[in-house]
């Protein structure tokens, strides 16, 4: 397991208290990991065609 701060906005970080304090979640460290895992398995195929056509773009012209 890997530890990482991130910094959300305020409104944000209050769901996420709120979702911990009903009980959704144990705690916050739970519902970001599960929100990162669902943003990409969601997002996968997007991310995968950006970084490969960025890599490409890089290729045909270089770094800038």
């Amino acid at each position: 397991m890997k530890t990482i701060q991130a910094e959300l906005p305020e409104q944000l970080y209050k769901k996420v208290q709120s979702l911990v304090k009903e009980g959704w979640f144990r705690d916050e460290e739970v519902i970001l990991s599960e929100a990162t895992r669902r943003f990409l398995e969601t997002h996968e195929s997007e991310l995968m065609e950006k970084f490969l056509r960025e890599d490409v773009e890089w290729g045909l012209h270089g770094e800038e």
